[in-house]
């Protein structure tokens, strides 16, 4: 979907409201989120129980694919083959056709990372976003450079966990979806 803006279906309600059954007992003192419907709405429904107030933020957005968005993997590699190669390799460089840069997508990110990384380790933030920019910032706050983005699978709807301490970030809990059992039937 990339910057798309599309809502939540209805499958993704049930799944945001078991991800907030799932965080109901967890203390959360920030909420960042993507101003994008689908992340926002859930940070909301996230919300709602925690009585927290929602932070919007722009520079959590998904990368803009421009004109790949809405496209199968099959059309862009028909469409824009030098995309798929580069991106098939790797390459950090690439830039959308229409869209961003992922470079700059990548450095976005990374800023709002190092927000993250100036809390303290008792302060609690929950980060509702996209796959793009969570793979990013588990990278940069685990300082695993970039190049390592697509080697982490993000669900929809899914947990993270990095607590930190005095030793630096500790990834304590990654992709959880058990909670979404109940949602697919």
């Amino acid at each position: 979907w990339g910057q798309t803006d599309v809502k939540l279906s209805a499958l993704g309600l049930r799944q945001a409201e078991s991800l907030s059954n799932l965080l109901a007992t967890q203390r959360i003192d920030t909420i960042y989120a993507s101003d994008l419907k689908r992340a926002l709405v859930t940070a909301q429904v996230i919300a709602s129980r925690q009585r927290v107030e929602v932070i919007t933020c722009p520079e959590l957005r998904e990368a803009n694919f421009g004109e790949l968005e809405g496209l199968t993997f099959a059309e862009i590699d028909q469409r824009y083959p030098e995309v798929t190669k580069s991106w098939l390799a790797g390459r950090l460089d690439i830039t959308y056709p229409g869209g961003e840069n992922l470079s700059a997508f990548i450095e976005r990110t990374s800023s709002f990372a190092n927000r993250i990384k100036q809390l303290s380790p008792e302060q609690t933030a929950l980060v509702v976003a996209h796959g793009g920019p969570l793979r990013i910032m588990l990278c940069h706050l685990l300082d695993f450079g970039p190049e390592h983005w697509w080697q982490l699978q993000i669900d929809l709807a899914s947990c993270s966990v990095v607590n930190t301490d005095s030793r630096g970030p500790v990834l304590r809990l990654f992709n959880h979806t058990a909670h979404l059992e109940e949602t697919i039937l």
